[in-house]
C-alpha cells in the first residue's frame, strides 16, 4: 500500500522536471510560430495530446539541452524565480519580445517542513490539462503579437534567488528591456510544487 501511495507523489525534482519539459516545448513552440528560424528547418511531435513543432538544429538542440538541464537542476532546488526567452533583432540588438516564465514555489502537500521533502499528490494528467492549455494559449498569440518582419535571434536568461555556481561559459547580465512595452498573460499551471505563469511581453509596433 505504501509503494502504490508513493508511486503517486510529486517530488520537488519529479516537480523540476515537468518545468523543464514544458520549457522545453514551450520555448521550440514560439521559435516556431514566431518565425524565428525557417518553418523547414522544425519537425512536428506529440506532446499533451498537442502536436508541437521541435527545432532540428543540432545547434538549438545542444543549447536548450544544456539551459534546461541547468534551470531543472536549480528548480529541484528553488533557486530560480523566472525563467526569460529574449527575442531580439540581430542587426540592431534591440529587444522586440520577452517570454518570461515565472516559478512561485508551492508546499504541495504540506507534511512537513523541510522543502526538500514536499510532496504533490496533483495528478500528473491534471499538470499535462494545464500546461496543454497554456500551450494552446503560445499558438493562439500569434494572432495578435505584431509581425518580427526582422531576422532574429533568441536568449534564454535563468533569475536566481541567490547567489549561483554559474557554468563557466555562462555571462552574468541585466533584465532585458523592452521600449513601449505591452503585457499578456497567458494561464498558469501548478504542480503542487511551483506555480508557473507565463507572460509575454512585446513591443507594441511604431
Amino acid at each position: 500500500m505504501s509503494a502504490q501511495a508513493t508511486k503517486n507523489c510529486i517530488t520537488l525534482k519529479g516537480s523540476a522536471q515537468i518545468i523543464a519539459e514544458y520549457l522545453k516545448y514551450g520555448i521550440n513552440s514560439i521559435l516556431f510560430q514566431r518565425g524565428i528560424y525557417p518553418a523547414e528547418t522544425f519537425e512536428s511531435t506529440q506532446q499533451y495530446g498537442l502536436t508541437i513543432l521541435m527545432s532540428k538544429d543540432p545547434k538549438i538542440e545542444e543549447f536548450l539541452k544544456k539551459v534546461l538541464e541547468q534551470t531543472e537542476e536549480w528548480l529541484g532546488k528553488n533557486m530560480i524565480n523566472k525563467v526569460s526567452m529574449v527575442i531580439t533583432n540581430a542587426h540592431t540588438k534591440e529587444v522586440l519580445e520577452c517570454w518570461d516564465f515565472k516559478m512561485n514555489a508551492e508546499l504541495g502537500d504540506g507534511e512537513t517542513i523541510d522543502p526538500q521533502k514536499l510532496t504533490s499528490s496533483k495528478e500528473l494528467k491534471r499538470i499535462q490539462n494545464e500546461i496543454r492549455d497554456v500551450m494552446r494559449q503560445i499558438s493562439a498569440t500569434v494572432t495578435y503579437l505584431p509581425l518580427l518582419d526582422c531576422i532574429c535571434t533568441f536568449d534564454v536568461m535563468i533569475h536566481t534567488l541567490q547567489t549561483c555556481d554559474i557554468p563557466e561559459s555562462w555571462d552574468e547580465t541585466g533584465p532585458a528591456f523592452i521600449q513601449n512595452a505591452q503585457a499578456v498573460q497567458l494561464r498558469s499551471f501548478s504542480t503542487g510544487l511551483h506555480k508557473v505563469d507565463t507572460v509575454v511581453n512585446y513591443k507594441m509596433s511604431s
